[in-house]
C-alpha cells in the first residue's frame, strides 16, 4: 500500500498558479499517478495523470494546455502544475495511484491508494 500526501493548495485569483506535490513513502516509478477533484457534490473528476509504465500523460480536456503532470522519481513525488487558473478549478484536488498500466486509467475506480486531498480555491 502506498501512503500519499498532498500538499501545495491555496487561494489564488483567477489567472493565478499554484503547484501541487504528491509525495509518496515509497518508489512510484512503476505506479500510475493521476489527479482528480472533487467539487461540492458526488464523484471525483479525473484531472491529469502520468502512468508507471511507459511514462504516458493524460489531461481532461478542461485543463489541457493549462495543468502539467510531471514526476520526480528520485523524490517520490508528483507535481502538478496550475496555471492561468479559472474559478470552475475550485475543488479539492487529491491523488490517487495504482501500480502499473502503460496507459493513465481515468476512472478513479482502477485506484486503490489515495491522498487526503488539498484545497484549491480560485477566486474570480
Amino acid at each position: 500500500q502506498v501512503q500519499l500526501v498532498e500538499s501545495g493548495g491555496g487561494l489564488v485569483q483567477a489567472g493565478g498558479s499554484l503547484r501541487l506535490s504528491c509525495a509518496a513513502d515509497l518508489t512510484v516509478h512503476s505506479y500510475s499517478v493521476a489527479w482528480f477533484r472533487q467539487a461540492p457534490g458526488p464523484g471525483h473528476d479525473f484531472v491529469a495523470g502520468v502512468s508507471g509504465l511507459g511514462s504516458d500523460t493524460s489531461y481532461a480536456n478542461s485543463v489541457r494546455g493549462r495543468f502539467t503532470v510531471s514526476r520526480d522519481n528520485a523524490r517520490n513525488t508528483v507535481y502538478l502544475q496550475m496555471d492561468n487558473l479559472k474559478p470552475e478549478d475550485t475543488a479539492v484536488y487529491y491523488c490517487a495511484a495504482v501500480f502499473g498500466f502503460a496507459r493513465v486509467p481515468e476512472d478513479p475506480n482502477r485506484y486503490r491508494d489515495w491522498g487526503q486531498g488539498t484545497q484549491v480555491t480560485v477566486s474570480s
